[in-house]
């Protein structure tokens, strides 16, 4: 694996000069669900990136668990961290290939609004709540979030992004469908995304744009690195356990080359900003290639590609494969955050099973009309009520219907 040269930096331009012919255009957009006037101050992509900023559900991101529940300490990652990071990243990649930052920070922003609260462990509970109701899909609801359940506008539910947006959020990962059989390439499509595009097709069966793309994989960084940072802050990991993994262990080798004796905060900053470096840079070496290779002369030659454009190389690849092993290994599946996980999950379970049987205790808009719910439709408006939550409001309402609630700790 060789670090990205100059050569490839300046043949990209490194976001000087105009957009890339390959870069998303706000003034083409193909529009939003409930047509509106154009903004006379900014994009379509500014608009839709201020409209996340300024929902309820990027505020609720504060208290939202990444790995560590936000009490455990205020300096570990939430929801809401991981998100600022995720676009910083997105934002500097978008640059690097001239391509629309405002369009890949939205998706950014806005790729965690269908998650529950405390984390994966909230996500898997109501998607086996949900087993007999279409289960329960973080990218699905994220997208329920944006379309329907969020209320600010006197003229529609949701935010009304644009189609644009709207796809990178859905397709960020990929295409969700076979073009030629057109079955679900990750198990059935969830219901939710079908019925969008039954009005606003998203091409569920191609890839997204290269912005989405580099959000995508920004969100993979992030992740990588912050969660090594949080795992030394917690403990769960230390400098000598690191050096079981090729990646890090090579960074450390030239932190400390360069700091001997180091004390250990910094030294672990030095080597996460390193991490972020080398893969930021492979991924642009890596997805300059591949664009030199497929000569897009438009966006459409992004989407009709076939693949993934924006991704790393095979020896990263290999490498952060090996480090994603290790890390579920020795700190998601460490038997601390798994005791944590189990008391997690009574408390999601709790909660559904005392609002799916009296539905009224949630209260608001979310006990209105509730005579004219089916049973999938019930739950799933339960499953709406908890997904939004934050992990301290989950636990204040168990508190509020049971006598005994997990302190998660």
């Amino acid at each position: 694996m060789q670090p990205v040269s100059d050569a490839t930096l300046q043949g990209i331009g490194f976001g000087l000069g105009e957009r890339a012919p390959y870069a998303t255009v706000s003034e083409r957009s193909r529009g939003r669900l409930v047509e509106e006037p154009r903004s006379r101050t900014r994009t379509e992509y500014q608009r839709d990136r201020d409209r996340i900023v300024h929902s309820t559900a990027f505020r609720r991101l504060k208290h939202k668990t990444q790995v560590f529940f936000s009490h455990e300490g205020d300096h570990f990652r939430t929801r809401l961290t991981h998100t600022i990071e995720v676009s910083q990243i997105a934002r500097a990649l978008a640059r690097a290939f001239r391509l629309d930052e405002d369009l890949a920070e939205a998706v950014a922003l806005v790729h965690d609004f269908g998650h529950t609260p405390f984390g994966h462990t909230g996500e898997d509970v109501l998607d086996a709540c949900m087993a007999e109701h279409g289960g329960f899909d973080h990218n699905a609801q994220a997208l329920r979030v944006v379309t329907k359940l969020e209320r600010r506008y006197a003229e529609f539910d949701g935010l009304n992004l644009t189609w644009e947006t709207l796809e990178g959020l859905v397709k960020h990962n990929g295409p969700l469908r076979d073009p030629v059989t057109g079955e679900g390439l990750d198990g059935p499509v969830p219901v939710t995304i079908l019925n969008i595009c039954e009005a606003f097709d998203l091409e569920i069966d191609r890839h997204a744009g290269l912005e989405a793309q580099l959000a995508a994989i920004s969100d993979d960084i992030a992740y990588n690195t912050h969660d090594i940072d949080d795992g030394l802050r917690a403990g769960l990991l230390t400098f000598d356990m690191l050096r079981e993994v090729a990646l890090p262990r090579d960074i450390l080798a030239e932190v400390d080359s360069r700091y001997p004796g180091l004390d250990d905060s910094r030294r672990g900053h030095e080597m996460t900003r390193r991490l972020i470096t080398r893969m930021v840079e492979d991924v642009i070496g890596r997805t300059a290639a591949n664009l030199d290779a497929l000569r897009p002369g438009t966006v459409a030659d992004i989407y009709g590609a076939g693949r993934t454009m924006a991704e790393f190389s095979p020896e990263m690849a290999a490498l952060e494969k090996e480090l994603k092993a290790f890390m579920f290994a020795n700190m998601y599946r460490h038997p601390d955050v798994m005791r944590v996980r189990a008391q997690a999950e009574e408390v999601v379970r709790d909660l559904f099973g005392a609002f799916l049987a009296a539905p009224e205790r949630m209260g608001g808009h979310w006990s209105e009309q509730l005579s004219q719910l089916d049973d999938h439709a019930l739950a799933r408006r339960v499953a709406d009520y908890l997904a939004g939550m934050t992990d301290t409001f989950a636990l204040s309402e168990h508190r509020r219907l049971f006598d005994r609630t997990p302190d998660l700790r």
